[in-house]
């Protein structure tokens, strides 16, 4: 089998009302999203998403005519290109869908096998009142989640203390809660100072007074497999969490799921691209048996599972016991809506 063609299908929803994502400066009147398509001489194609891929036509050259199914080289020329470009990561998560596909697999046994569904944490995007929180975590909680995650604006620290209190008073026991600083990177353009160390401790200090079960991106940091492995080494972190289609792939994301499960550290990546980049995670998650929770970025009306899922035939949705689902069909399982691709569509 050899890839023929590499294809990238550029689309934008417009979004009215907009999204007002904690970390971005500018609410939201669009979602973007890239659609890869790996196609085949033998007509499997593989799909991804995640990354922009800016700039990848430059190089799609040292993959054409290449069997797909082999990884392991893709992962490599992959990395030689981030130093020069961009993370082109959704393209090595249309490769495993085609190997899925090929081997008659999910992905997930392929990295493992070892779950079929994991728990999800609703993670909420908007910064809110107290008031909104409270009530927005008792929905999840009916919605059938048994987690949430809470932003909290470095701008506007005391508000975000506020809405996590708020939250555990209307939830009490019945939910998980998690809370995100966002610190670890930052939108283009945005040069405002971070929170420092001794705030930072302060404000964690009283987020274990409310049980919150951890602190995401406290502090600036880098993602590269390297420093991650060694940040684990160091006892740095407890939650390690890379997205599979923005950070570092699948392939080492496994490698650094398997380190830090084997010193007793959770593995839970980022998901916050779209359903597609979501589906990647998951067969992630589920193959190497990490976990406690999988983020499932939710957070209506300004979040819901239509905007983030729009260019997928069906939405991934929690089960009745608050899980997600691996796909019982080959490679990552999703069905593409090609309507709403072509209606979404940019040049």
């Amino acid at each position: 089998m050899k890839i023929t063609a590499i294809r990238l299908d550029r689309m934008r929803l417009p979004l009215d009302p907009p999204f007002r994502a904690a970390w971005d400066p500018e609410p939201r009147g669009g979602f973007a999203a890239t659609l890869v398509r790996v196609e085949t001489d033998e007509g499997v194609t593989g799909y991804g998403s995640g990354d922009t891929m800016d700039g990848f036509a430059a190089y799609q050259g040292l993959f054409l005519g290449r069997d797909p199914c082999q990884v392991v080289r893709h992962v490599r020329a992959l990395e030689t290109i981030g130093f020069h470009a961009s993370r082109y990561w959704p393209l090595e998560a249309a490769l495993w869908d085609i190997t899925g596909k090929v081997a008659g697999l999910p992905v997930a046994a392929l990295l493992g096998g070892a779950g079929t569904s994991v728990p999800a944490y609703a993670s909420f995007g908007e910064s809110k009142s107290p008031e909104q929180r409270a009530e927005a975590v008792l929905a999840a909680r009916e919605a059938g989640f048994r987690a949430v995650k809470i932003r909290i604006d470095r701008t506007d620290v005391a508000a975000g203390l506020a809405a996590v209190r708020a939250a555990r008073e209307a939830a009490g026991d019945q939910v998980d809660i998690m809370v995100d600083l966002n610190q670890g990177w930052r939108m283009p353009g945005d040069v405002s100072p971070a929170l420092d160390a001794a705030g930072v401790t302060a404000l964690a200090g009283e987020l274990r007074e409310l049980g919150v079960l951890w602190l995401e991106e406290p502090l600036p940091a880098g993602d590269t497999a390297a420093e991650l492995l060694d940040a684990i080494e160091a006892g740095a972190l407890d939650v390690v969490q890379p997205d599979a289609v923005l950070a570092v792939g699948l392939l080492r994301a496994r490698t650094i799921a398997e380190y830090a499960l084997l010193r007793h550290r959770w593995f839970t990546p980022h998901t916050w691209t779209n359903g597609l980049g979501l589906l990647a995670n998951l067969h992630l998650v589920a193959g190497v048996g990490g976990g406690p929770y999988l983020e499932f970025p939710y957070d209506p009306p300004g979040w819901t599972l239509a905007r983030r899922d729009f260019f997928l035939a069906e939405p991934v949705r929690i089960d009745a016991e608050g899980c997600v689902r691996v796909p019982g069909r080959p490679g990552l399982g999703a069905g593409i809506d090609e309507d709403a691709v072509r209606r979404w569509a940019v040049s």
